[in-house]
């Protein structure tokens, strides 16, 4: 194998690649990159594979012989991101191999470095899925959709299912959902995109009974992916039993369904309130921001209390022997006062996401679930569990 390509390339591309390697690999070849040089369609196509989730990214490069090998990930990452910007050369010879591993050259302007790769026989192929008829989704779907859910996805491994965000879709929109069992946020992202031309980009039963459950590992680097590219491009899904694939261009991303019935979150979400708060999202997030300073990291709570008749809403935070703060700013507020306590992280990941800048609290009794909802753009529902109060 031999080629040349730009260090920008192929730094960026292991970049990319490179989050799907494995940090406790089983087998060694699972710690490295694979690279293929096809010197007939001149690109160099870039995979990593951990058995759960898989990433490749081609770009073009000048190939002068064809092959494949598989690198250390990180060694290769941690001298091409250091190389100065310009054209560098890779070449393995494979007098210099022996065994099972071969040396492979890079050669920049500025010097002259070797590393010692595995065979690329040894490295899993990744999933594919035939015979099914790609989703074609819009970036702007999946954006809007991703930004607004994952956060609220669970880190316990232990449930499983809920470490993943559940995707459905209907006529002409797709909902995203995630829950750790302490919030849940839902997104209604629009499908129907209109490209440069005015036409629609999806078409409603394309996604008519759609459902799955992907783990939120795989979705991060999706929106990794998608995040510089035109809000009308698409992005093709298939799925099959076991396998979710998502293709952008010259990149692909593969990783495995989460098992297991996703709970009917739409039964958690109440529908009728006795208060209702409209307030400034921005104002309150910089208020959360300076009281949570004397936030005592046991309990994290910061206290609401409504003051119905002067339209106020007072935020406190007490800390034990750190001391005690507390603010106010104007709210509109239907219904009797009252106090309620949140965990102050819960709270602002879910005002961060919102997409509005009004939005609505509302809720009933202080041990029931409280929704957040903005007023206008994104129909996105944020519900959290509120602390009990003791004493």
């Amino acid at each position: 194998m031999k080629l040349i390509c730009r260090q920008s390339d192929l730094s960026s591309g292991l970049s990319l690649v490179s989050r799907a390697v494995s940090s406790r690999p089983t087998h060694p070849v699972l710690g490295n990159v694979l690279l293929e040089a096809d010197a007939e369609k001149n690109y160099l196509r870039l995979t990593a594979f951990d058995l759960s989730l898989g990433i490749q990214s081609s770009f073009t490069a000048d190939v002068q012989q064809s092959g494949r090998i598989t690198l250390p990930a990180k060694l290769l990452n941690d001298i091409v991101s250091r190389l100065p910007d310009g054209d560098i050369t890779l070449a393995i010879d494979p007098d210099e191999g022996s065994g099972d591993s071969h040396l492979t050259t890079i050669t920049s302007e500025s010097g002259r470095f070797q590393i010692r790769g595995l065979d690329a026989d040894d490295f899993p192929a990744l999933p594919t899925v035939e015979g099914v008829k790609p989703l074609m989704l819009p970036v702007a779907t999946l954006n809007e959709g991703l930004r607004g859910a994952l956060f609220a996805a669970s880190t316990d491994e232990t449930k499983q299912v809920l470490t993943g965000v559940h995707i459905k879709g209907s006529s002409d929109s797709l909902e995203f959902a995630a829950t750790d069992g302490h919030r849940l946020a839902v997104v209604e992202a629009p499908t129907q995109i209109e490209n440069d031309e005015g036409e629609a980009v999806v078409t409603g039963s394309d996604l008519a009974d759609f459902a799955v459950t992907i783990p939120a590992r795989a979705l991060r680097e999706l929106e990794r992916m998608v995040a510089s590219q035109g809000n009308s491009d698409l992005v093709s899904l298939v799925v099959n039993d076991t396998q979710v694939i998502f293709e952008l261009g010259d990149q692909r991303l593969t990783s495995r369904k989460l098992e297991g019935a996703y709970p009917a979150y739409d039964q958690l979400i109440p529908r009728q309130f006795s208060r209702t708060v409209t307030m400034e999202r921005k104002r309150l997030i910089t208020s959360l921001e300076r009281v949570s300073v004397l936030a005592d990291q046991k309990n994290n709570l910061v206290t609401f209390t409504l003051q119905s008749p002067g339209n106020q809403l007072q935020l406190a935070v007490e800390a034990q022997d750190l001391g005690h703060g507390e603010e106010s700013m104007g709210a509109e507020i239907i219904g009797e006062g009252g106090q309620i306590a949140f965990n102050i992280k819960y709270l602002m990941d879910g005002l961060k996401a919102l997409p509005s800048n009004d939005i609505q609290m509302q809720l009933n009794e202080g041990n029931q679930p409280v929704i957040f909802t903005p007023l206008g753009g994104l129909k996105m529902t944020y519900l959290v569990m509120p602390v009990r109060l003791v004493g």
